[in-house]
Order: C-alpha cells, then sequence, then structure tokens
C-alpha cells in the first residue's frame, strides 16, 4: 500500500506524487492533509493533499525538497511504497457559495489552493485566481489552476512570466480597480499570508490562510504546531489548518518556524553527504 503510482518533476525541488490510498482517498476533503513517513527511523512530516483520483484510489501530493525528509522523500520513484501515509487530518474548507471568491496562490502554497478553488467553483462561485512564485521555472500547476478559474492573474518576483511582483499586488489591484470580493483563500508562505491579509483587512473581506507550523503527530497531542489566534492558543493540525488570517498572529508563527533553521541545515548537509549510501539502502 501506499504506492507510489505517478513521479512528476513540476519545477526544480519541486514534486508531484500519486499516491494509492483507498482509505484516505475515500474519504479526504480540500483542506486536509497527511502525515507522511517514509521509513522506520524517518521524521513524520504534513503535505496537503492536492488532488484525489476515484479511479485509482489515490490522492496527489506536491512537495519541495527544502530539507531532509522531503529531500530524501525526492528520491522515492514510481512503483515504490511509502512507508506511512496518515489521514486525512486537519479540518476541512468551508466550502459555501459566498459570490465572488479570490484564491491566492504563492509558491508551493498553488498546490492546496488547487482543490479549495475546484470545490468552490464547483458550489457556484466566481473564481479569480492569482498566483506567483519566484520566476517563471518554480510557477507550478498553471494550467490546472486556469481550467477551474473564471480567472487567472499570474505574477513573478523577477518579471520573467506573468506581471513583475507579488500576489498582493494584483489583489491590490482588482480591490482598487472596484472588483466585489466576497471571500479570499490565501495559501503559500507566511509572510506572503500575513501581506495578503494586510491588503484585506481595511476592506473587511474575510480572508482564510492554512497555517504551516511544525508539526509532529498531527493529532493534537503533541502541541508542537500550536499557534495563536486572536490572542488564544490553538492547534493547527486539529482546529485547522485553515483560520480567519485576520486573526493569526504571524509574528509568532514565523519566529516558531525558525526555532529550527540550524538544526535542518546541519541534518540536510549530513544528508547530502551520506546521500549514496542513504538512498540505496532507505535506512537514513
Amino acid at each position: 500500500m501506499n504506492k507510489i503510482l505517478r513521479k512528476v518533476v513540476l519545477a526544480p525541488d519541486i514534486k508531484l506524487f500519486e499516491i494509492e490510498t483507498p482509505s484516505i482517498a475515500e474519504k479526504v476533503q480540500p483542506g486536509q492533509f497527511v502525515i507522511i513517513k517514509t521509513h522506520e527511523k524517518g521524521e513524520r512530516f504534513p503535505l496537503t493533499v492536492a488532488d484525489v483520483n476515484p479511479q485509482n484510489h489515490s490522492i496527489t501530493i506536491v512537495f519541495q525538497e527544502v530539507g531532509k525528509s522531503s529531500t530524501y522523500l525526492g528520491t522515492f520513484k514510481e512503483g515504490e511504497e511509502i512507508l506511512d501515509v496518515v489521514g486525512p487530518l486537519g479540518k476541512a474548507s468551508e466550502i459555501e457559495l459566498f459570490g465572488t471568491v479570490v484564491c491566492v496562490g504563492g509558491g508551493i502554497g498553488v498546490a492546496p489552493i488547487y482543490p479549495i478553488l475546484k470545490a468552490l467553483k464547483a458550489k457556484g462561485n466566481k473564481i479569480i485566481s492569482i498566483i506567483g512564485a519566484k520566476n517563471k521555472s518554480l510557477l507550478i500547476l498553471e494550467d490546472e489552476i486556469r481550467k477551474a478559474s473564471d480567472e487567472l492573474y499570474i505574477t513573478t518576483d523577477d518579471g520573467s512570466y506573468g506581471k513583475k511582483g507579488f500576489v498582493s499586488n494584483e489583489l491590490t489591484r482588482l480591490i482598487k480597480d472596484g472588483i466585489e470580493i466576497n471571500h479570499v483563500v490565501a495559501i503559500g508562505p507566511p509572510i506572503m499570508m500575513k501581506v495578503v491579509t494586510d491588503v484585506t483587512r481595511p476592506y473587511k473581506i474575510k480572508t482564510i490562510v492554512s497555517l504551516n507550523s511544525i508539526m509532529v503527530d498531527g493529532t493534537g497531542m503533541c502541541g508542537a504546531c500550536r499557534v495563536e489566534i486572536d490572542g488564544k492558543t490553538k492547534f493547527a493540525c486539529v482546529d485547522g489548518p485553515e483560520f480567519d488570517g485576520h486573526l493569526v498572529n504571524f509574528d509568532l508563527l514565523m519566529n516558531r518556524l525558525n526555532i529550527y533553521l540550524k538544526e535542518e541545515k546541519t541534518s540536510l548537509e549530513n544528508f547530502k553527504n551520506e546521500n549514496s549510501n542513504c538512498c540505496k539502502n532507505k535506512n537514513c
């Protein structure tokens, strides 16, 4: 079980896996995630489900190789099996008829925004999508997002594709152009989500974000994923991962995400130094 049915390299260090997981594929809803453990000595880490294929009894995950575990996961090939894929976890997205919904995806956040905007579109909403990346080579799922949206706007930090600038710039433009926006969903790096909520706050546009806090067990028992929402402690794994962005303490979130940067860097460097034996034996 948990066999990799399809592997696609979407961009440098960004990979898509379609994984055979009948029990999860049967139940998962937009916005939910899974916890993955590649092998017995590996760490547990969360990945949002980007799509479901009922015919193949499979789910799709998209991940960026940034640390040891995600880099190691990227070495797996089609036909190989991942030790543990647990889920679905977290609360599903609120899928209602809001009217005009702007879905904002930045970087790897484009992947988890995809099933949400599809569900919102199926509910009857008008979907305006804004996706962005540092440059053209890192932009993912453009065709899929375009097909599921009524309008699509693309930005890149360096101007190599679409408009030069950030996704928040396009959102600001839409608001200033007088477009009536009833709801916003934003997923991406914490700083991107923070800026998006700053853009929508003065206009009182409900803005939902998905928080990528450090997570271990995914069931609310370890407390590692705690975040501050409206001055109160919540757990992203069971109370989220989606929250009202206007209530999130983003500064605290970003500080907590930086706690283990030194250790993560050392772990990745050690992994790369031992890469050939580690990948061969699947026991690092």
